[in-house]
């Protein structure tokens, strides 16, 4: 079976081929052990998954794979970078694809850094089809849920986006579990224009419940809701001095 060339000669980048259906999850096997990338891709294949095939992390890097859905399987030590190389790499540019080590020369440190920097699982070869299989599924459930919650939070930041300044400083007091009196007074309002704010709120982050648009709240990234909060802080002070 050949498990390389095809990728390696493709002119057109993988994601640009699958843009025109639907994703479905891919397993990068990384390892420069023909026979390895060979035995593994037909684990992958006997399970439903895409398998696809790399002999160095280079190869890798040069391909256009790593936003596709799914995990990686990396060998640890091999020509050039390593797993664990990657797999810093990976972390620094902000992509946290789930890894599983697959190595014949692992140890305790070696073990314990990946573990740290979040790997999936570190295992010894040989290792046995299940356990290698369980941790391929717990990758891809993982990857999973990563991307379904940042759906959700490219959502609500497009939806805060749409508040006017007034109205994003009610909605980090109403998070914070204010009431409106305690509102009004705080930003020098009335509280029929909280309320009205808090109306405005509740719509456009189309949030059916307090409990809704809270846990909407806390999905946004820290730097947003520090900045609601700056500002929030900045009109009490104002209002203390005069």
């Amino acid at each position: 079976m050949r498990v390389d060339q095809p990728l390696l000669q493709r002119s057109t980048p993988v994601s640009r081929q699958r843009n025109a259906e639907p994703q479905q999850p891919l397993v990068i096997i990384v390892d420069d052990d023909a026979s390895v990338r060979e035995a593994l891709s037909e684990l992958i294949l006997s399970m439903g998954f895409e398998p696809v095939c790399f002999a160095s992390t280079r190869e890798l890097l040069d391909a256009d794979v790593l936003d596709s859905p799914g995990c990686l399987i990396l060998d640890v030590r091999m020509p050039g970078a390593s797993g664990l190389d990657l797999q810093h790499h990976l972390a620094s540019n902000g992509n946290p694809k789930p890894i599983i080590f697959l190595t014949g020369h692992g140890d305790i440190p070696m073990t314990v850094q990946a573990m740290k920097a979040g790997a999936v699982d570190f295992l010894t070869k040989p290792v046995r089809d299940q356990t290698l299989l369980d941790a391929v599924i717990a990758g891809i459930a993982m990857d999973a849920k990563r991307r379904a919650d940042a759906v959700v939070v490219k959502r609500n930041i497009e939806r805060v986006e749409t508040l006017t300044p007034r109205e994003r400083e009610v909605l980090h007091e109403v998070a914070r579990g204010r009431l409106n009196k305690q509102i009004a007074f705080d930003l020098g309002i009335s509280e029929v224009t909280v309320k009205l704010h808090r109306g405005n709120v509740m719509r456009k982050m189309e949030a059916a419940s307090i409990g809704e648009l809270i846990r909407a709240w806390e999905t946004l990234p820290p730097a947003m809701r520090e900045a609601g909060a700056a500002r929030t802080f900045e009109r009490v002070n104002l209002a203390s001095v005069r």
